[in-house]
């Protein structure tokens, strides 16, 4: 393959991450597939199996600084550069700020936005030394549009949409490439699995309890009632490696793409009925 490319994707794991990476070893391309816990490879390596091809699994947690490093070394002894990062890795809580903990608050921060810059720190310098590479951040429509219950992540979401339009314009003027993935609902692990709520969500002394179980409801029901096919996202990936003039943002769906508009073209007064009609549906 004359085009191999040297990837490197955070959160491979599951989901995105896992899908992404199995699609791109399958393409030929060196994808060095990485996961904060080496224990959860299984699924990964079956993938991988069935689709006849291989990657590179390595350990990286990107709220350690040391392991980012590690990896990125060794990507560096064997191959010289990186074509490609791919910052997967993060996670989600659901919780209302006074039910929220500052440490819940801060550990949603560490990775899906410290976490996104310290993989960035480590790996744009090589990029720079040979004035070339494409950094693909997967955000969320979590970072364009802000829900109730979920403000910690929305946070974090809209963090990394600004840290990664500042990045476009930096990064631009080393032919480096910055991009921003936002998917919206598809069912992964995030939903099942890797679902986190606050250690307050359950307490029934909350102010928040009726309106958190509420949503909690809600998010059951169109978890049940989702189409969407999260290989598409991985496909939309596969696309922004292949096209030499990517966008810096990217929706994943039309459902997603539907909310940005509402968000930029209806009052927020309409919004907020929207979601104060959802939450008091059986009042």
């Amino acid at each position: 393959m004359d085009n191999q490319k040297v990837i490197l994707i955070t959160g491979c794991s599951s989901g995105f991450g896992l899908l992404t990476a199995v699609r791109l070893a399958s393409r030929g391309h060196f994808v060095w597939a990485t996961m904060r816990d080496l224990s959860k490879t299984k699924e990964l390596q079956e993938a991988l199996a069935e689709n006849n091809t291989q990657a590179y699994i390595r350990q990286l947690d990107v709220t350690s600084p040391q392991s980012i490093k590690n990896v990125v070394d060794e990507i560096n002894q064997r191959h010289s550069h990186i074509d490609v990062v791919i910052n997967n890795a993060g996670f989600g809580i659901a919780g209302f700020f006074e039910d929220l903990t500052q440490d819940e608050i801060r550990s949603v921060m560490e990775t899906n936005f410290f976490g996104v810059q310290n993989v960035c720190r480590e790996v744009i310098p090589l990029m720079r030394k040979h004035k070339h590479g494409k950094i693909i951040n997967i955000s969320s429509i979590a970072g364009r549009v802000a829900t109730p219950c979920l403000g910690a992540y929305n946070a974090s979401k809209w963090a990394l949409e600004a840290f990664s339009e500042s990045l476009y314009h930096e990064l631009g003027l080393f032919g480096i490439q910055v991009v921003v993935v936002e998917p919206g609902s598809y069912p992964t692990k995030i939903f099942t699995k890797n679902e986190h709520y606050c250690a307050s969500f359950e307490n029934k002394q909350s102010p928040y309890f009726h309106f958190s179980q509420r949503l909690k409801e809600i998010a059951a029901e169109k978890l049940n009632n989702l189409k969407t096919n999260p290989d598409h996202v991985a496909k939309l990936v596969e696309k922004i490696i292949d096209d030499p003039h990517p966008k810096l943002r990217y929706i994943s769906d039309f459902s997603s793409a539907s909310r940005v508009w509402a968000q930029n073209t209806l009052p927020p007064s309409f919004l907020t009925k929207i979601f104060r009609r959802l939450i008091h549906a059986n009042e």
